[in-house]
């Protein structure tokens, strides 16, 4: 069964919401990120899904205080991205008792940190692949690089990644509907487990990945379309539990 898991975006310590990945069009939803973990939670979330948005656009974790905190709330796993650059800043956040740590920008441009982060923390380390016209994009979104995504999801799984989340920045915030046919490409294209995220409008959105399950989807992460209230979790779970 696909997991559906909540997205808490952080600035500046308050759970927010972007549009396509800009920092000029937000929308605050939260001024106690852990409160809103915790609301996930009890609506059946099998797990957390943080952005450290600050930390993504720096460089460097800016928010790990409210993360401890989102992970003393909540008894489901957390997964935290954002600025997670070297093994280093990766230990010091599985410390907080974080389970996995996301790395995007510095695993496109410096395969020898992605292949030290994947031989140091296995199953503890996520490959974010944040899309944009079929390209990576780094720093938070704010450049893109000439990377196609399908080749470096390979490349990533041939140095031994254990899981990706494919991201398509396009769509993400906009509740148009998930890119079934590049989530597609890149599940012919690898054999590890892959996270789908960007564009969730709706139920049937959700319902029309289901199929994906037996192809290597794992799971899809909602943000805005739950905190709009376009989606309910509970009812999104037992939709998908019943597919």
């Amino acid at each position: 069964m696909i997991q559906i898991i909540p997205a808490i975006d952080i600035i500046e310590g308050r759970c927010v919401r972007l549009v396509q990945g800009r920092f000029d069009n937000k929308t605050v939803f939260s001024d106690e990120p852990a409160e809103t973990a915790k609301r996930w939670e009890n609506e059946g979330a099998p797990r957390i899904h943080v952005v450290d948005l600050d930390g993504a656009r720096t460089g460097r974790p800016q928010n790990l205080e409210v993360v401890s905190k989102i992970v003393q709330s909540v008894n489901v796993p957390v997964q935290l991205g954002g600025g997670i650059r070297n093994i280093e800043t990766a230990k010091t956040v599985l410390n907080t008792g974080v389970e996995r740590v996301i790395i995007g920008t510095s695993a496109a441009l410096n395969t020898d940190i992605a292949l030290a982060m994947i031989e140091s923390f296995g199953e503890h380390v996520i490959i974010g692949i944040d899309v944009l016209d079929g390209f990576v994009a780094v720093h938070g979104w704010q450049s893109h690089t000439k990377e196609d995504a399908v080749a470096f999801a390979r490349k990533m799984e041939t140095m031994g990644a254990k899981r990706i989340i494919f991201t398509d920045i396009s769509r993400d915030g906009m509740l148009s509907g998930v890119n079934i046919a590049a989530i597609k490409q890149i599940l012919d294209a690898v054999s590890i487990p892959v996270i789908a995220s960007g564009g969730i409008g709706n139920l049937e959105d959700i319902l029309k990945l289901a199929p994906l399950s037996s192809k290597g989807l794992e799971g899809v992460i909602l943000g805005k379309a739950l905190y709009t209230g376009a989606v309910n979790l509970t009812e999104a779970i037992s939709a998908i539990s019943e597919k």
